[in-house]
């Protein structure tokens, strides 16, 4: 029995492949279960929170997924106070616009009432310039627009109004000859041809309507050396010919007539004699009359201008 055991071990021995025990090893033999003390422990962390630096669309099954929002009901009010940008939206919604500035009545050239009714009180220089801070410069540009077409010079008027109308602004010398025009009614010449010495150091050309505010300021002053002044801004209109109307040789030379330089005047009416711009005898004699009439200011203009 023990020889053939031994024969059977060898003859196994030698046919077996070397290999053989490493396969049984592998896929007939299990390893030995290891108890759960000796089991090598998986530490779980929780997940980071999300973060904008740090961009992560997977999540883990144990992060639980946030509720989805709920749906707002219409019916329900929100109480709570609005921000700062939610009021200034709705105030701005709800504010009514400007009304804006009622325009002043059509211009008629035929009508002798003034374009724009003086104020009440010249003199109070504060309300005047009040009133055109508050109405604007229109009114003035009315009042320059009808007396240059008064005048005859409706190409300037016209000129005026186009700027105001077509590059949509002021034109310059509307302004300085209101705050100009405010002073020579006030009775301030020296104030007023302060104002006109200002605009041409702003390189402001004046226009007739300009010079008859600042000739008629200056001659009204009593004062020789002004006067002299609004006998050389008569002589300067006519250079850049322009022409003067009826109130500005009359004025002017009544002024010079009350200061005693009626040899002056009489100079300057040649002048306007010989360079052909005498005003129209009508309006001459218009504005005489409104002046008293037959006195000795009538006599020298009628027969120095028309030989009358």
């Amino acid at each position: 029995m023990a020889l053939k055991t031994l024969a059977t071990r060898s003859f196994f021995s030698k046919s077996i492949n070397p290999s053989f025990p490493l396969l049984i090893r592998l896929f007939f033999q299990s390893p030995p279960c290891s108890s759960p003390s000796s089991a090598p422990k998986i530490l779980i962390t929780p997940n980071p929170p999300f973060s904008p630096a740090t961009k992560s669309f997977c999540t883990s099954p144990e992060t639980p997924l946030p509720p989805p929002p709920k749906k707002r009901s219409s019916k329900l009010t929100n109480f709570s106070l609005p921000s700062d940008s939610d009021s200034d939206s709705e105030t701005t919604a709800t504010k009514s616009p400007d009304k804006p500035k009622p325009l002043p009545p059509p211009y008629n050239p035929f009508s002798k009432k003034p374009a724009i009714e003086e104020p009440d009180d010249p003199k109070n220089l504060q309300e005047v310039f009040a009133k055109i801070r508050e109405d604007g410069l229109m009114n003035c540009a009315v009042k320059m627009f009808d007396g240059l077409s008064q005048d005859g010079l409706t190409h300037e008027a016209l000129e005026l109004f186009s700027q105001i109308k077509d590059k949509g602004q002021m034109p310059d010398v509307v302004a300085h000859t209101a705050v100009m025009e405010a002073y020579a009614n006030a009775g301030q010449a020296k104030e007023a041809h302060k104002v006109y010495l200002r605009m041409l150091t702003s390189a402001v050309t004046p226009n007739a309507y300009t010079y008859r505010v600042v000739i008629g300021a200056l001659a009204a002053s009593g004062d020789e050396k002004m006067t002299k002044m609004a006998k050389k801004y008569v002589v300067e209109m006519v250079g850049k010919g322009m022409r003067p109307n009826a109130g500005i040789c009359v004025g002017a030379f009544e002024g010079m007539v009350r200061v005693g330089l009626e040899d002056e005047g009489l100079e300057m009416m040649e002048m306007l004699k010989e360079k052909g711009v005498v005003p129209e005898e009508s309006k001459v004699r218009e504005v005489l009359k409104g002046k008293g009439g037959n006195g000795m200011v009538y006599q020298k203009v009628m027969s120095v201008l028309y030989g009358k």
